[in-house]
């Protein structure tokens, strides 16, 4: 096919979703784009209900109801779907690495290449949270409040710096999976569960964090296995067979928590850091969702659903990074107006039946941030500058991280005069910037 017979892609986000659905390859696992958009759909989704924002005594309370109500825990293996967004994009990056690999550049660029989209849109996120709190402090707002609110709204950050640092791991993570298969999954398995056992059973809280990097690099790495080998109703079988036995095992007999998210006042957390019944709740959610990716599949042949499918990811990180700051926002302009709603006391029969339509007002709400901050997600490359290779693009992240970090940690505010954590936010900034821009070839005389 030549150039000329290639056609061009259309304007606007709908048009080109039709046009991409009518491009692509039939050989392409389309599941696997629906499941990283459904996985991010259900973190927002269990966000929006699980903090209730109320007034008692006067005063803005965000109630966490897993803390009230204490049933819901168990919702939070539904909608605490982070291993699905690890297992996919396992599967994404070796394809997309499998892909780079051939072509030197594309292979010294890669790095820098998927984390464009991931990093770029921290950026605005950060920034209008920073010009936030210099006017709230200069207004007189408390420094806890700020650092409340920030660190509520900045809470997916978290998630992100870590899907980050395993991105650009990638290179190596993958010639270890080439290397020893399926014992690279298991043996970062049984990392997982040593560090359990060393850091509950032992009182070792400090080693319990590097379970960050042995839980999810076990998911990541499956998602190679998934990619290289497809999958089969039995694996899927036992994948959820031995999810729901582990679970068993560790929460009724162990005494692990139930829910698969902190829940304040708790001791331990099966989040923070991650715990094995993190992967016992992967595993069984790995399973179902393998179970459907035939059937998914061919729905998703169709150019209908395929082309809301791609929509959807065209917006998605923008939709996860700002979906609590749309819920503060909303709350926020509720309280100008008298508290409406806010009332209403979190769990009870009339809670519940109001919350289709506090969905819908944060879906509203939502909606103007995607229109102005979308386009930091699908922003392409300005012409003219190139990508930075994999050393300076693993240095970027790792900067951006300590900062993303400082802020999910303890809030953007800060002590000095501007009331603003700039250190946290220059790190941001500056690596993003190294991360993602790197220096014109230089031309040949």
């Amino acid at each position: 096919m030549t150039d000329a017979t290639v056609p061009e892609m259309p304007k606007g986000l709908l048009a080109r979703a039709r046009w991409a659905a009518e491009n692509t390859p039939a050989k392409r696992n389309r599941a696997v784009d629906l499941y990283r958009a459904v996985a991010i759909c259900f973190v927002v989704l269990g966000h929006w209900l699980l903090v209730a924002p109320v007034i008692r005594d006067g005063e803005l309370q965000l109630s966490i109801l897993l803390a009230e109500q204490t049933w819901t825990q168990y919702a939070t293996w539904l909608f605490q779907v982070m291993p699905v967004f690890f297992f996919v994009g396992g599967y994404a990056n070796a394809l997309s690495w499998a892909s780079a690999a051939k072509d030197p550049e594309k292979r010294r660029t890669w790095a820098a290449t998927r984390l464009t989209r991931l990093l770029k849109p921290t950026v605005p996120l950060v920034l209008l949270w920073a010009v936030a709190a210099f006017v709230a402090s200069r207004m007189g707002v408390s420094p806890d409040l700020i650092d409340a609110a920030s660190q509520a709204a900045l809470v997916p950050i978290w998630f992100l710096a870590v899907y980050i640092v395993i991105t650009v791991c990638v290179p190596v993570t993958i010639r270890i999976w080439q290397k020893f298969g399926l014992a690279s999954v298991a043996g970062l398995a049984i990392g997982a569960i040593a560090v359990d056992a060393i850091g509950l059973g032992l009182d070792q809280g400090w080693l319990r964090w590097t379970n960050y990097a042995f839980v999810w690099l076990t998911v990541h790495q499956l998602g190679y296995w998934w990619k290289d080998t497809g999958s089969s109703p039995r694996w899927a079988a036992a994948f959820v067979a031995l999810g729901i036995a582990a679970l068993y095992i560790l929460i009724a007999i162990l005494d692990y928590p139930v829910s698969m998210v902190s829940v304040p006042g708790e001791e331990v957390s099966n989040t923070r850091p991650p715990t094995v019944a993190m992967l016992a709740v992967g595993a069984m959610q790995i399973g179902l969702i393998l179970l459907v990716e035939s059937a998914v599949n061919r729905w998703l042949s169709r150019p209908g659903p395929w082309s809301w499918v791609i929509l959807l990811n065209q917006m998605i990180m923008s939709v996860y990074l700002w979906h609590i700051t749309a819920m503060i926002a909303l709350v926020g302009v509720l309280m100008a107006l008298g508290g409406i709603g806010l009332a209403v006391e979190p769990g009870t029969g009339l809670w519940w039946a109001l919350r289709p339509l506090w969905l819908i007002g944060f879906v509203l709400a939502l909606a103007p941030f995607l229109a102005v901050f979308m386009r930091f997600e699908n922003a392409s490359r300005v012409a003219g500058t190139a990508l930075p290779g994999q050393a300076q693009a693993t240095i970027g992240a790792i900067v951006t991280c300590a900062g993303l970090v400082m802020i999910a940690l303890s809030g953007i505010g800060g002590g000095g005069a501007l009331g603003v954590n700039l250190i946290a936010v220059a790190l941001v900034v500056g690596g993003v910037a190294a991360a993602t821009i790197g220096r014109p070839p230089t031309q040949k005389v």
